[in-house]
């Protein structure tokens, strides 16, 4: 692979066009979830593509997301080798084509290389580098997929990336760090890494943070305990340090630069991932504290996501339950492991999805809280102390 001349300026990220209604940004919410979902009207069924305000068939408002089957049909395939768009100009050719999807419509859609018309195809909702959702026509069989080009500009693979994992030492960090080398990234030495201690992290950027193309923030504080039932704000100190502070600190370090590389070739940089106990969304009363502090962080990941999107980069939001750790043990399994956690998060980059949640706990929580979280919340606070 020929070097890039670090004295020569970087290329401005070219981003796909990202003008969307916002009634196709439900397909956008699909894809960044890793769901394939149309609109279905509650009145007469028909399923909806492109989306729209009305029922194409009846004209019925009450339109609803809803999964569907993702089989379909290429009716028709071809390459575009030229284009106005600044985007896609450096990116030809690229194969595109019209798919008859089982559940009713037609789609236009990218395809995978192997796809041609007349193949049967499974389709995918995937998020473009501008942050919003394409259709993607996969085959049907589960072969490997990893080294298709345009596959590849949807997605955050790990291989022939350089990986910095902020906790190097930890159980967790350490099984991501082998997992993210067993996928075919490059694993930058974190060790040292502090991300409590401002000029640390600094002088860490400085040392390689112009190498960085994914940063997993690997640094968990999560402790036991409520408001009332600790006393004191001490532990919240450190909580706060390490787990909103600690992100900021890094945001400001390492985000200048990764956002700047996401036009470089052939492996840009493509995403930042964050490690977040589930009940940041809604509290648990008993790890209270820590649930208020992964919240505040939360926020700070959104923020994150909106300042990084300008260069391309993806930021991913991994909510886990009770870790299989020595302060998750009066919690109840199942609870997460180390090697689990790593598995999800090479997934979630290979599937370039914008929220996972991991572990049976944490994929309850998650779902029961998209469902209705005042509820959630109810149920939450009634179980014993």
């Amino acid at each position: 692979m020929k070097k890039r001349n670090p004295l020569a300026p970087l290329n401005p990220p070219l981003l796909p066009p990202s003008a969307r209604s916002r009634a196709a940004l439900g397909l956008t919410a699909a894809a960044a979830r890793g769901a394939f979902q149309l609109q279905v009207c509650t009145h007469c069924d028909a399923v909806q593509y492109p989306p729209r305000d009305v029922c194409h068939a009846c004209l019925c408002d009450a339109l609803v997301w809803r999964a569907v089957p993702d089989g379909g049909r290429v009716l028709a395939e071809t390459t575009v080798r030229i284009s106005a768009d600044p985007y896609f100009r450096t990116k030809a050719p690229w194969r595109v084509g019209m798919v008859a999807l089982d559940c009713g419509p037609s789609v236009i859609a990218h395809l995978h290389a192997d796809m041609g018309a007349g193949q049967r195809v499974r389709m995918s909702a995937r998020l473009d580098k501008s942050g919003q959702a394409v259709m993607l026509a996969l085959p049907e069989g589960s072969t490997d997929l990893s080294d298709d080009r345009q596959l590849r500009e949807l997605a955050c693979d790990p291989r022939g990336r350089r990986v910095l994992v902020t906790d190097i030492r930890s159980p967790f960090g350490c099984a991501i760090s082998r997992a993210m080398a067993d996928a075919g990234a490059q694993v930058l030495d974190g060790i040292g890494l502090d991300v409590t201690d401002t000029e640390n992290v600094r002088r860490a950027a400085g040392a390689y943070g112009g190498r960085v193309e994914i940063l997993v923030n690997t640094t968990l504080h999560i402790r036991p305990g409520g408001v009332i039932g600790r006393g004191d704000v001490v532990l919240a100190h450190e909580e706060i340090e390490t787990t909103q502070l600690g992100l900021m600190r890094l945001a400001q370090s390492f985000g200048p630069a990764l956002r700047g590389r996401g036009a470089e070739k052939p492996n840009a940089a493509c995403a930042w991932v964050n490690i977040f106990s589930v009940y940041g969304l809604i509290p648990d009363a008993a790890f209270g504290a820590a649930s208020a502090v992964h919240a505040a962080a939360l926020s700070l990941s959104r923020t994150l996501r909106a300042e990084l999107r300008a260069g391309g980069i993806r930021v991913i939001d991994v909510f886990v339950g009770p870790l299989d750790d020595v302060w998750h043990e009066a919690q109840p399994p199942p609870k997460v492991s180390p090697s689990q956690l790593a598995a999800a998060v090479v997934r979630a980059l290979r599937d370039g999805v914008e929220e996972v949640a991991v572990g049976d706990v944490a994929q309850d929580v998650l779902a029961r809280y998209r469902d209705d979280p005042k509820v959630l919340e109810r149920e939450l606070s009634g179980r014993p102390q």
